[in-house]
């Protein structure tokens, strides 16, 4: 048994109480590094302008060297706000800079010589906040006395590929990052999610700034390292059911394959003697009970051999156990036992999936 019980996916924000009123708020500066997200962030931009967040509040749109409009919409969204909103177009990117950590770089350097806020939120273009998204996380935060927040937004869960691979992502995410150890002061594990990260200027200066995280793919990672473990602040992740919500749609198996290939490798620190004992790990925990169940289910209809009935009970025993470690994050997408028992197939993807970025690296997925 998990000691952090990762398996519950706990915390979930919406679980949280809301903040108490305060005589008075912070000044948050919202960064969103965008990079050909034409389709989405007048959507983002309105939802953001929507917060009820009592305190100043100024965002900035950093438009990252986009192929599509994403600037020219963002400043036509940016005009109908009543929140101060600015959208500037991103400067070349320096050799040794990741893209989407440069683009957080210009824009928390914009916010601290035209305001210098206390809080910075760094959110992704294809994020929707509720209304009272940036209240509660901010409110979190002082309550809490943490210096980073971060909220794993909801993905979305729609398509056969998503509702495969969605909620085992999020498994594997939580068991990779048990969350109660993530929050805990002191742990050597420290997570955060990228599209909602709250951190206060002075953690992230004294962390290094994204000078120190420059050439991250796995940014938020890297973030929450540097302020919990580089700064020594505390940090906290939570899971978010309706206030952060992910727009962005992965329609085909392919489109995820895309976006883990990405850091795959780079999560193992690109060890090929880590991917060989992961590989060899997922192929034993997610094909033997496959192979278990087939040779056991052959050997009892044709009697070949006399080993196929504990086969068969070994192995559909280890697939209920899967099915059963993946209940809480099916649910949480409101899927049924069906996709519960579809895990051993998600995991051998996700292994696969995790070969092809060592073999082939970010190419299509990275944002460079």
């Amino acid at each position: 048994m998990h000691p952090a019980r990762p398996w519950d996916l706990r915390p979930i924000d919406d679980d949280d109480p809301p903040p108490p009123d305060r005589p008075a708020w912070p000044a948050v500066g919202v960064v969103i590094p965008a990079r050909n997200e034409a389709t989405g962030i007048a959507a983002t931009l309105a939802a953001l302008d929507d917060q009820d967040y009592p305190g100043d509040m100024r965002v900035l749109v950093v438009d990252e060297r986009s192929s599509d409009a994403t600037g020219e919409v963002a400043r036509r969204a940016a005009a109908r706000m009543v929140r101060p909103c600015e959208v500037i177009t991103g400067e070349p990117l320096p050799e040794g800079w990741a893209g989407k950590v440069w683009g957080m770089d210009q824009g928390v350097r914009w916010h601290d010589a035209a305001s210098n806020p206390e809080w910075l939120l760094l959110t992704d273009a294809d994020i929707h906040h509720a209304p009272d998204s940036l209240r509660r996380l901010v409110g979190d935060a002082l309550d809490r006395g943490v210096a980073l927040d971060s909220r794993m937004a909801r993905l979305r869960c729609e398509s056969f590929a998503e509702k495969l691979l969605i909620p085992p992502f999020v498994l594997f995410f939580v068991l990779l990052y048990p969350l109660r150890w993530a929050n805990r002061a002191g742990s050597r594990t420290a997570s955060a999610a990228g599209g909602c990260i709250l951190v206060t200027a002075e953690a992230l200066s004294e962390a290094g700034g994204m000078q120190a995280m420059r050439g991250a793919l796995i940014d938020d990672l890297a973030l929450a390292r540097g302020v919990k473990h580089v700064a020594g602040y505390p940090t906290r992740l939570a899971l978010s059911r309706t206030r952060v919500v992910s727009t962005r749609p992965y329609a085909t198996i392919s489109d995820v394959w895309t976006m883990v290939r990405r850091s795959a490798f780079t999560q193992l620190r690109r060890s090929w003697l880590m991917l060989t004992g992961v590989s060899l790990t997922l192929l034993l925990m997610f094909a033997g009970p496959l192979v278990a169940v087939v040779f056991g289910a052959v050997d009892t209809v044709t009697g070949t051999a006399s080993t196929g009935g504990v086969a068969l009970g070994l192995g559909l025993a280890a697939w209920v156990a899967m099915a059963l470690a993946d209940r809480r994050a099916a649910q949480e997408f409101g899927l049924g036992i069906g996709w519960q028992l579809a895990l051993p197939f998600s995991g051998l993807l996700y292994g696969a999936m995790t070969v092809d970025s060592a073999l082939r690296g970010p190419r299509g997925g990275g944002w460079r």
